[in-house]
């Protein structure tokens, strides 16, 4: 017996070890992910994930650590494992790191919760990391599930009491991560414990997450309301707004032209102007055919919300004329975050059916991306063409992407065959990165610091993108049916290296071209060459420019204009100085927060606004 009880007592201590040994690797594996998070965030910089784990954010850090250690033990008792939920968790932490590096790198702004939705865009994934590293990434993700899925199927024959243990943890870190995952509500203690440290800036999710860290800024970014409330929202109030703009629009509609011409828009991807860069020069010009037209016509500069990404941002803002800057900090996506939970969402698309237009929309690419086939339906197209679905589908050498030229033919099929006015909404691709070894003969060569061989190969996308638009505007004016175009470009190109980036300010990144086109020449500002504007200007702009009819919201949207020709969050253009901070005149006031009242009562309020005729052309109430 005594002999017995030594034994007993040398293998508790045994067990005791280990288990202390197994502790200590978990901690270890969490904190250590925890740096290579921020490590990731910082471009990879050693010193500053250093600093901000262990002397300028200590508490913050740790508190990633926990909500780490939280997802490490779901891992760990789904697996009914140590070593095989370990190995998930580094595989998936490792994945993420990455995928953070990359999108900093190309687009400067940090994964979203959201971007999560885009795993299984495997083309673009591959397209953007490079097909050597996408597949090493889903080889090692293969393996990882395959163990998992193992370890999971040997865990069903485990102990009795072993089953017990870990099903009380399983459900215990499932509660714990439902608990974490309603981070943004106000009584949340881990919000609480975030906020006695935490500077949040919503105007720029970088600063979010190099401050607070990559944990923290994610967190940040889950679910939230698309709005806060504004104080004075009310159905008076609404009504009030409605009826005062309704008003004003049927009193201009009274003079405006009854014709329903084509109405085209046209979103060129990362369309924009490398020589109005400082640092960036070439021994030709791009953008000659485009800026031979538009310096005919009512054009300029748009203001785009992102650099080098946030094509559906833009969009959004262009079809329905709400602005992302009313928005929480934390609505990155209203495509996947916001118009899948509203039944009805007011357009330029909604007001023009109303009006018997047919409305088509044209993406030479797939359907998944940012939801757009659920997208269009809501904002009420009558038909998507799609990469599959298109009939004109060439491209240039060896571009992977649908050229511009191709789509502009899928949209003059659609206007020559059609004697219904049309409205023809067209995303385009061949622009898109990546911008190497896309073509054997580069026409244009640039002197600029860093990544000459991406820029170069960018202008002969542009000049091929420009051809193609001369050639489609010279194509509309010999249609019998008067037609209007808006053509602008999302965003940036993110190939600029570091030192063009410091050479310009934050503004000129985030400015590309825009012009409007009128085949009957009528619009009212084609003497203004060098405007500003924001995407969610173009329809009210239009409709105003062409004197066609327009909606009360579109006047609103008019009066808006007036005072605050672009913005965006940290850009506002007033009395023609850029300010980092709205600051209102009483004028501004007025205009603004009407505006922000009508935004909210759509996406987060009781929809006021949509019971009346508020949105269309017409006083329906007569």
């Amino acid at each position: 017996m005594k002999d017995y009880f030594k034994r007993l007592n040398t293998y508790l201590k045994e067990k005791k070890i280990n288990w202390l040994l197994i502790a200590l690797f978990l901690i270890i594996l969490v904190i250590f992910s925890n740096l290579y998070l921020q490590w990731c965030q910082n471009n990879l910089s050693v010193d500053l994930a250093r600093n901000f784990a262990f002397s300028w954010h200590t508490e913050k850090f740790f508190l990633g650590c926990l909500v780490l250690a939280v997802f490490l033990l779901f891992l760990v008792t789904l697996s009914g494992s140590i070593a095989i939920g370990s190995l998930m968790y580094a595989i998936i932490i490792g994945v993420l790191g990455f995928a953070d590096y990359q999108k900093m790198f190309y687009r400067t702004e940090p994964i979203y919760p959201d971007d999560l939705k885009m795993i299984t865009e495997f083309g673009l994934l591959r397209e953007m990391v490079g097909t050597g590293p996408f597949i090493l990434v889903i080889v090692i993700a293969l393996a990882g599930i395959g163990a998992f899925g193992y370890a999971l199927y040997r865990s069903i024959f485990k102990p009795k009491k072993q089953q017990i243990i870990r099903g009380v943890l399983l459900v215990c870190s499932i509660g714990l991560l439902f608990y974490i995952s309603d981070f943004n509500n106000p009584n949340n203690l881990l919000r609480k414990a975030y906020n006695k440290t935490a500077l949040w800036i919503p105007y720029s999710q970088k600063m979010n997450y190099y401050n607070t860290g990559f944990i923290g800024g994610f967190l940040y970014n889950l679910k939230v309301v698309a709005m806060e409330e504004p104080a004075d929202y009310s159905k008076e109030r609404i009504e009030e707004i409605t009826a005062e703009y309704t008003e004003l629009a049927d009193e201009k509609n009274k003079e405006a032209d009854q014709e329903q011409p084509n109405i085209i828009f046209v979103m060129s991807e990362s369309f924009s102007n490398p020589l109005a860069l400082k640092g960036v020069t070439a021994d030709k010009n791009p953008l000659e055919d485009y800026q031979k037209i538009a310096e005919e016509t009512y054009s300029g500069q748009m203001l785009s919300q992102n650099y080098g990404g946030g094509t559906a941002n833009i969009e959004f803002e262009a079809l329905t004329s709400m602005s992302m800057e009313l928005f929480n900090a934390q609505m990155t996506t209203p495509y996947t975050m916001l118009l899948p939970k509203l039944e009805e969402v007011p357009s330029i698309v909604s007001m023009l059916k109303a009006e018997d237009y047919q409305a088509t929309a044209i993406h030479p690419y797939n359907t998944s991306m940012y939801k757009r086939k659920d997208v269009y339906e809501l904002l009420g197209f009558d038909e998507f063409l799609y990469e599959d679905t298109m009939t004109h589908t060439d491209k240039i050498e060896n571009n992977p992407y649908i050229s511009d030229a191709a789509a502009y033919q899928e949209v003059m099929d659609l206007l020559n065959t059609d004697e219904t006015p049309q409205f023809v909404h067209l995303v385009t691709m061949q622009t898109h990165m990546p911008y190497s070894d896309k073509y054997t003969t580069l026409n244009y060569s640039s002197q600029s610091e860093g990544n000459k061989k991406a820029i170069d190969s960018y202008m002969q996308d542009i000049a091929y993108s420009s051809e193609a638009l001369r050639d489609f505007i010279s194509e509309l004016n010999q249609l019998d049916r008067r037609t209007l175009v808006v053509f602008w470009g999302d965003h940036l190109p993110s190939i600029y290296s570091d030192e063009i980036k410091e050479a310009n300010d934050e503004v000129a990144m985030h400015k590309t071209e825009f012009l409007m086109y009128d085949t009957a020449g009528k619009l009212t500002g084609k003497e203004e060459q060098d405007v500003t504007t924001s995407p969610f200007y173009f329809a009210p702009s239009l409709l105003d420019q062409s004197g066609l009819q327009t909606s009360g919201f579109y006047q609103l949207l008019l009066n808006v204009q007036q005072e605050l020709p672009a913005f965006e969050k940290g850009f506002y253009l007033e009395n023609g100085e850029w300010k980092k901070e709205l600051t209102l005149t009483k004028a501004q006031e007025e205009y603004y927060e009407a505006y922000q009242l009508i935004q909210y009562d759509i996406v987060s309020g009781e929809q006021y606004s949509l019971k009346t005729s508020f949105y269309n052309t017409a006083d329906e109430s007569e």
